[in-house]
């Protein structure tokens, strides 16, 4: 039997030959691979500056760092993530805070953003860390006027969603990760992702400050630039001027990474089409779905339905090979967090009873696709 997973790479002749190029190089890593697979991407995007990380994780850290989270830090995310997007903040000492979700877009919710600020003196939280869950962008321009409103930074957790872009109050289309609201957005490049190099991040940004910290932060804290240096003893000179990590990138992914984004805008116009057919299968049926407002762009990281009969469905497309997933269990209900904070969030909780992602990539054929929407409607069609 044929097993058709939620999502998978897709790597092409074209892209082993790009990393058999580089392997071939004199740099395996801290070559120029990384800064091309930065320009690139920052181009596509529509940010300043990008910096290529070895994870998405190595992303959301460095951003905590960057923005001098510590233990008096409160960060209000959403539950419906992976638990890195929480993580973060945690690593740097500080308290996350969980926000409940748009019943209607499964983001995290503004109004409940704001209730949160509201209850509390101002000053109390540092930032916010908004995500792109499943490739639907979130409306940054709503989260900026609120973080303004309380000096709070933002961090856009985009992993899912490149080329996504939603439409802003000019009618301008705002793509995630450029920079115009929010002062960070990370994304990740593991091979479900819509870019992917095995693994990698990147951080984008419009603010040389942060870019600077950044760069530095990456690589131990050290640098060899005689501008920044305090001291210059030689060619041979560096100094560890702040306590970073080793979060670098090597060449030969950041090659993978410059051959799989020429064809991304062409990858998320398939995700679309897919997306559409799901749609259209679906209509005027008892399946839930998650659709885009006008203006939206969704990148379809992840085609999600709700049933009622999730755990079943689960099970029953197992059993044809079709390997669903679940994204995600909410983080707040993790024991770790649970037991720290254990907060009520009833939307996100009635979210994850019943969400189910099916199978989403580009190489993603249509002859597969029926399988999977005919094995869906065989289950619905037992289940009523």
């Amino acid at each position: 039997m044929k097993k058709i997973p939620y999502g998978k790479q897709q790597i092409t002749e074209a892209d082993i030959q790009a990393m058999v190029s580089t392997l071939q190089s004199d740099f395996l890593t801290q070559g120029p691979k990384v800064a091309e697979f930065e320009n690139n991407f920052a181009d596509y995007v529509g940010a300043k500056y990008a910096v290529a990380v070895s994870n998405g994780t190595a992303a959301l850290h460095l951003c905590a760092l960057a923005l001098e989270v510590n233990e008096t830090s409160k960060v209000i995310t959403t539950p419906i993530t992976f638990a890195a997007s929480a993580n973060c903040i945690r690593y740097c000492g500080g308290e996350v805070v969980f926000a409940d979700i748009d019943p209607n877009t499964c983001l995290l919710d503004v109004d409940k953003v704001r209730a949160l600020l509201e209850a509390s003196p101002k000053g109390t939280y540092a930032g916010i860390i908004p995500v792109d869950f499943a490739g639907y962008p979130v409306n940054l321009e709503a989260f900026r006027q609120l973080a303004d409103e309380y000096d709070l930074w933002i961090v856009e957790d985009a992993c899912h969603a490149p080329g996504g872009y939603f439409t802003d109050s000019k009618n301008v289309k705002q793509y995630c990760g450029n920079g115009a609201y929010a002062d960070l957005s990370i994304f990740s490049f593991h091979p479900v992702k819509h870019i992917a190099c095995g693994e990698g991040g990147m951080i984008t940004t419009n603010d040389s400050v942060l870019y600077e910290k950044l760069c530095l932060l990456r690589t131990h804290g050290i640098t060899k630039d005689p501008e920044q240096l305090e001291e210059n003893h030689g060619g041979w000179y560096y100094e560890m001027q702040d306590l970073g990590y080793n979060y670098r990138i090597p060449d030969v992914l950041c090659a993978l990474g410059v051959s799989q984004l020429k064809r991304a805008k062409e990858n998320v116009e398939k995700r679309r089409a897919i997306a559409a057919r799901y749609d259209q299968a679906f209509n005027n049926t008892p399946i839930q779905r998650i659709l885009p407002s006008e203006g939206i762009g969704h990148a379809y990281h992840l085609y999600i339905i709700k049933v009622r009969e999730r755990k079943e469905l689960y099970y029953a497309l197992r059993r044809k090979g079709i390997y669903a997933q679940i994204h995600y269990i909410p983080v707040h209900k993790m024991p770790y967090y649970k037991k720290r904070n254990n907060e009520k969030l009833p939307i996100a909780e009635a979210y994850y009873q019943q969400c189910i992602s099916l199978p989403m990539y580009p190489n993603l054929t249509e002859e597969e696709q029926h399988f999977v929407i005919d094995a869906v409607k065989e289950f619905m069609t037992c289940e009523v």
